[in-house]
């Protein structure tokens, strides 16, 4: 940082215009002092990394931290502003105010090699000035920030989402400098809980020494907080430099220590039913509701949701019915879920003797079932019209509303749904013969006959799918099954076929991958076929003898693709034609299928296969940008096709096809591409700047904060980056339980439904690019389906390695 420093101080006193002047402030001289205003200009204008004036504004913080950069009165961290802010070196007035052409020379040889290694440091040293501040002096956008970084801090994983934002209002950041300080001793009053975010502590106890050594991410001090008695232990810093934050004890005691002073609890025969906690008031929002679930029985959840989400107490900004329409297959099977409906729908069949009030009460329990249905179906669309109990029971509704005048009101609901039903019917019956092929070569998955260029149709659980199975000597079958058929159906008959002679409880169906890798597949999991690799292949085998099956020996070649010279198709119409196709597989994938992905597959019975096909193109794209740039002997095609390739992320950006994009970004900075350092020196200087710029966007430290606020900012349509949506789910999956206590763990619900909505939201307008010229159309629109892919990272590197050998030192 001190290198850093010098450069850019180097470069600042090399600039004619430079803002690094000597002033007087208040009557005295202060040298070489510039506002915090000129300083960002200044490094905006520097570096073509740096996009932002937040960014800029960062990068100085990250330098005053370190003492290479003071506020002139050493009164303010470093702000956008007209503050004034001088090098360290600089409070010295010995110091040299020129910079010879050499110092220039080496500056911006170093700021070409380092700068982006101070953009890094920028948004940590941002959070850490703003958990510095009072609570306060925080803005909505600074508590948002803080409250994402409590997100992923496993000490405070157990705490709901609401405390989090409270806590985000008063934690504080604390640092220490020096190994063997005492944070505190054993005896003395509680007064903070602390959280570790860097480096480690000792806990030690009198006449026992060390007991325990905490490290990143632990938490200590809460025991004396929670039963106000005296520190239990002594804690000392184990390394220089350690990092914290710390909740005081007033603010530990309001939102902490009695947590459930913000709770409800409702029960029925002794036992908790629903837990709702109290909603935490944010900035500029009101909510009706002050309550929400935290978790509860799946009945009495819907029972809560009918009572007071529906009718006229929907809010835009209350997201519980939306998580329940979402998330409800996880803890509610469809069939009992509309066995519960049509139980309030039908409570006044065997109540004859009804006052006015009950009836009042029965009719708008049944207008609001109605318009859970009618919510429902849109959020599911066929996933719930798929399922014959919930067709009847809209039938059953119908027929009530139209026999009863009191429910009028719900005509156009009901309409609503019946419309929709007869679409769905009409689709089915026109896809009723669909039929799905995975080619034996690699090749993505296509309808058996048809064009595979035209719109992607929604891959069904009971369409069937041809595809082969093999055996252990590489012979094999044919077979053709619904999607929705098990493992156990797929290797019962295969074995049959290939006539092993061996019961089915002495075989497995495995998938063998192109580097030799296995994974077994579960008797009851579906979508299959869908479900592998790039460039895997199916086989069937006895248990014992699955670490003895082989890869074929075209799995290490690549997929097979159109061989087209690319130099011909213009990079735009590819980009255009890419994204297009992209977005067809992206539109037919279920939100659903997220979920049972997620959990598994078996555990609901359900296809993931749009989703699978969709994930399997991102690794089509990345390895085929890796296959063609290996694949080119001569070194000027090798630029060529960088060049192109960065072209390409660039255009896929613009169309906001950021799947594609970081495909594409990750395959340009695969090993076997990266190391080619020869190639890579002759693309020009303004390829490789935008090239760095894209590895800044797809850089995945702090949880992919750096993607996260650029796709904020984007408008529909777009298509996300699918992997981070589902690193996502599993996130929320396997770091919070799904019951606890025996209850359903909405909260948990509400994390992954965040999520779904977000892949909603992104589909929330049809795409619409203007196309570009007919001329190559038939080529490229025919080159993108089909990709020539070599996925097995071994054979890249070899032919990596024959095209620049490395060096031997």
């Amino acid at each position: 940082m001190n290198r850093m420093g010098w450069a850019l101080r180097t470069l600042l006193l090399a600039d004619s215009s430079s803002c690094l002047k000597d002033r007087k402030v208040a009557g005295k001289l202060i040298r070489k002092c510039a506002p915090g205003t000129e300083l960002v200009d200044w490094l905006l204008n520097l570096s073509p990394i740096v996009h932002t004036r937040a960014q800029a504004a960062g990068m100085w913080q990250a330098l005053l931290e370190e003492g290479v950069l003071s506020h002139v009165n050493k009164e303010q961290p470093f702000k956008d502003k007209c503050f004034l802010y001088r090098f360290r070196v600089d409070e010295d007035s010995a110091t040299s105010s020129y910079s010879t052409s050499e110092d220039i020379n080496t500056a911006n040889e170093h700021i070409r090699e380092s700068i982006s290694a101070l953009l890094q440091r920028g948004p940590d040293a941002t959070l850490r000035m703003i958990l510095r501040k009072p609570s306060h002096e925080r803005t909505p956008e600074e508590l948002e920030l803080i409250f994402e970084e409590l997100l992923h801090i496993t000490a405070l994983s157990h705490l709901s989402t609401s405390i989090k934002r409270e806590l985000s209002s008063i934690i504080v950041f604390e640092s220490h400098a020096q190994a063997g300080t005492i944070l505190f001793n054993q005896g003395d009053e509680g007064r903070s809980w602390y959280i570790l975010l860097k480096g480690s502590v000792d806990v030690v106890i009198h006449g026992k020494g060390t007991v325990a050594t905490l490290k990143n991410g632990d938490d200590f001090g809460k025991l004396a907080l929670i039963n106000d008695a005296p520190r239990a232990a002594t804690i000392v810093l184990k390394e220089n430099n350690c990092h914290l934050l710390r909740v005081d004890k007033e603010h530990f005691n309001r939102i902490l220590r009695d947590v459930e002073a913000n709770t409800l609890r409702l029960q029925e025969h002794g036992k908790d039913v629903l837990v709702l906690e109290r909603v935490a008031k944010q900035r500029g929002q009101h909510s009706a509701f002050k309550y929400t679930v935290m978790s509860g029985t799946p009945s009495k959840i819907l029972e809560h949701l009918l009572e007071t989400r529906l009718g006229n107490q929907v809010s835009s900004l209350d997201p519980f019915l939306d998580d329940f329409l979402l998330t409800n297959m996880v803890f509610m099977p469809v069939i009992q879920l509309v066995d519960e409906l049509a139980n309030y729908f039908h409570c006044d069949v065997n109540d004859a003797a009804q006052t006015p009030e009950d009836r009042e009460y029965i009719i708008n329990f049944k207008k609001r079932v109605i318009q859970f249905m009618h919510k429902w179906v849109l959020v599911a669309r066929h996933t719930a019209l798929d399922e014959p109990c919930v067709c009847d029971f809209i039938e059953e509704m119908a027929l009530e509303v139209e026999a009863n005048p009191e429910l009028s009101e719900e005509t156009s609901n009901i309409h609503n749904l019946l419309t929709q039903k007869a679409r769905y019917q009409e689709d089915r019956k026109q896809n009723s013969a669909q039929k799905w092929k995975l080619p034996p070569n690699g090749q993505p998955v296509c309808l058996f006959s048809g064009n595979t260029t035209s719109s992607r149709n929604t891959m069904h659980p009971d369409d069937d799918i041809i595809f082969r199975v093999y055996c252990a000597d590489h012979t094999y079958c044919t077979l053709r099954f619904p999607l929705h058929t098990t493992a156990e159906i797929i290797k019962a008959c295969a074995a049959e076929k290939l006539q092993l002679n061996r019961g089915a409880e002495d075989l497995v169906l495995v998938e063998v991958k192109s580097n030799g890798e296995r994974a077994v597949f579960k008797d009851n999991d579906v979508s299959i076929p869908t479900g592998l690799s790039l460039n895997g292949r199916l086989f069937v085998t006895v248990k014992d003898h699955v670490d003895a099956v082989t890869p074929l020996p075209e799995q290490e070649g690549p997929t097979e693709g159109i061989d087209i010279d690319l130099e011909i198709l213009s990079t735009k119409d590819l980009a255009f034609y890419i994204t297009i196709y992209d977005w067809d597989l992206f539109w037919v994938v279920h939100e659903y299928e997220l979920l049972y992905r997620t959990f598994g597959r078996h555990h609901f019975g359900k296809i993931t296969a749009n989703l699978d096909v969709f994930l399997r193109r991102f690794n089509e794209l990345q390895y085929w940008i890796v296959t063609d740039i290996v694949s080119a002997s001569s070194m000027s095609k090798r630029v060529g096709l960088l060049r192109k390739f960065i072209k390409l992320a660039a255009y896929c950006k613009e169309y906001n096809n950021l799947n594609a994009f970081f495909a594409i970004v990750m395959g340009l900075s695969n090993m076997a591409v990266s190391r080619l350092t020869q190639t890579w020196d002759k693309i020009p200087s303004k390829f490789r700047k935008l090239f760095q710029e894209f590895e800044a966007l797809i850089d995945p430290s702090r949880n992919h904060r750096a993607y996260r606020v650029y796709v904020g900012k984007l408008q529909p349509p777009l298509i996300p980056f699918m992997p981070l949506l589902l690193k996502d789910m599993t996130f929320a999956h396997e770091g919070n339980k799904t019951s606890l206590d025996g209850l359903v763990n909405f909260e948990k619900m509400h994390m992954m439904a965040q999520t779904m909505r977000t892949m909603r939201y992104c589909r929330s307008r049809t795409i619409s690019l203007d196309p570009p010229s007919p001329k190559s159309e038939g080529d490229a629109r025919s080159y993108i389906c089909c990709l020539r892919s070599i996925d097995n990272q071994r054979v890249l590197t070899a032919m990596s390695q024959k095209l620049e050998p490395t060096r031997k030192v």
